[in-house]
Formats: structure tokens, C-alpha cells, sequence
């Protein structure tokens, strides 16, 4: 039997992924990106766009253009709120891409005592590192846990 006349198997479609990451500044977000994405998706962050006039119109581009190409991406963001997940869940779906989400819960004296170990010019200010979110002491007493404002009760 000549190659020719071997029946040809199509080739597997493999639909490609968009993954959130949700936590605040300083939860290990991109060190998990790194780790875990690092040669299998397109690393997107507002992070790298801070000189851009329109990060988030930009960070839009620059997902449809990966998700149009096959490419699966993780998005290293606060992503704190609803209407902003809620984006890129439709952005994702338009491209017929999965949506998988993962959410740090890094106490917030974590998050602080990594963000103080950052170079200087990587550090987020100390007034900017919980935006969008809403610390609350539960009844029990445990630490504070962060949760979107738009979420809060």
C-alpha cells in the first residue's frame, strides 16, 4: 500500500483557551503564569501596556488576535469586577475559545510584603494595590478576605 492510498485522518481541532487570573497585586498571579502557561499560551497584562493610551482597548486587540489564530491565552489581571470578566468570557466565546478562571486568595499582608520585594519600579502604590476591591472582617474573626466591590453584600 503507496502513501497515496492510506486513508488520511483529519487533524485534531484543538480549541484554544482563554484563562483569567483573579487575585490582587502581589497573589503570585504571573509567577503562576510563568510556571504554568509559559510555553503552551500568550501572556497578556495591562502591566505590559502601561504606556499605551488604551490598555484595555489594547488588551481586547491583542486577545482577539491570539484567539483568531489558534492561540490560547492568560490574562495576568486584578480582573476584580464582573463587567470586566464578563469581557473577556465574551470575547473568549466569540472566538469559540474555553474559559477557565483561577482565583488567588493571598491574604493581604502577602501581597504587601511581596509587592515590597519587588524592584522599584515594579512596585504597585500602596493606595493602588487593592482596586475594585472590598475588604470585610467576617463574624468569625478570620483574616480579611478580598472580594470584588461589585460582589460585596
Amino acid at each position: 500500500m503507496d502513501e497515496s492510498t492510506i486513508p488520511r485522518q483529519p487533524e485534531p481541532v484543538i480549541r484554544p483557551e482563554l484563562v483569567m487570573l483573579i487575585g490582587l497585586q502581589g497573589a503570585g498571579k504571573t509567577t503562576f503564569a510563568g510556571q504554568r502557561f509559559r510555553d503552551t499560551h500568550v501572556l497578556i497584562s495591562k502591566d505590559r501596556l502601561r504606556n499605551n493610551r488604551r490598555p484595555e482597548r489594547r488588551q481586547q486587540r491583542l486577545i482577539v488576535e491570539a484567539l483568531a489564530a489558534g492561540r490560547s491565552v492568560v490574562v495576568d489581571n486584578t480582573n476584580p469586577s464582573i463587567a470586566e470578566r464578563a469581557a473577556l468570557i465574551a470575547c473568549a466565546r466569540s472566538a469559540g475559545a474555553w474559559v477557565k478562571g483561577y482565583v488567588f486568595t493571598s491574604p493581604l499582608t502577602a501581597c504587601r510584603a511581596r509587592n515590597a520585594n519587588r524592584p522599584p519600579e515594579a512596585q504597585v502604590r500602596a493606595r493602588s494595590l487593592v482596586p475594585g476591591f472590598l475588604f470585610t472582617e467576617t463574624d468569625c474573626g478570620s483574616p480579611p478576605r478580598a472580594r470584588p466591590r461589585s460582589e460585596a453584600p
